[in-house]
């Protein structure tokens, strides 16, 4: 199996937020989508270890902020290769509150979609949380960074907690024996 057939899915670059208790938290995610225009529903797939896992999984609510192309590197690796168990990823970051309480991120964010958990989906390593969108809007104008644009063009690495993270071995395919 070529594992390299699955780098040619689409993908975005996004930060995905949510609050608990008083804390707010946020982590870089390739995986949101649209899954239905009526009602609006959208879905994020977040690792089950990661500390935004725990804050939509109690909170119930989670705000994308999708990234544009001239992202510097730097912000990205402030959420996604730090943990926000140790480290304050909005420390210094513009950003506001949402409708949902979750934060949304405004520098370096051409749009934000908020929405509330109405189902969760277990997938092992991670949970697939659908929402139901309660918020959206635009904050400027721009491309948005494509996963592949992340890897090609700015040269981004992938961390293990990623949904797509291949390692050093490719992933076995339990259906050729």
């Amino acid at each position: 199996m070529d594992v390299n057939a699955l780098f040619k899915i689409s993908y975005g670059m996004y930060v995905v937020t949510s609050k608990m208790n008083g804390r707010v938290n946020g982590q870089i995610a390739n995986t949101f989508i649209q899954v239905t225009a009526e009602p609006l529903m959208v879905a994020v797939c977040i690792n089950k270890l990661n500390l935004t896992h725990e804050f939509i999984e109690k909170s119930r609510v989670f705000a994308v902020s999708i990234l544009s192309e001239d992202t510097p590197l730097q912000f990205i690796g402030r959420f996604g290769f730090k943990t926000g168990r140790t480290f304050n990823k909005f420390e210094g970051v513009n950003f506001r509150v949402g409708v949902t309480g979750a934060p949304i991120i405004l520098e370096n964010t051409i749009a934000y979609v908020e929405a509330e958990v109405v189902k969760e989906c277990d997938i092992k390593t991670h949970t697939m949380f659908i929402g139901k969108v309660v918020d959206a809007g635009m904050i400027k104008e721009g491309e948005p960074m494509t996963y592949a644009y992340y890897h090609t063009v700015k040269k981004g690495k992938t961390p293990k907690a990623a949904s797509t993270y291949v390692g050093e071995q490719p992933p076995t395919n339990p259906y050729h024996t």
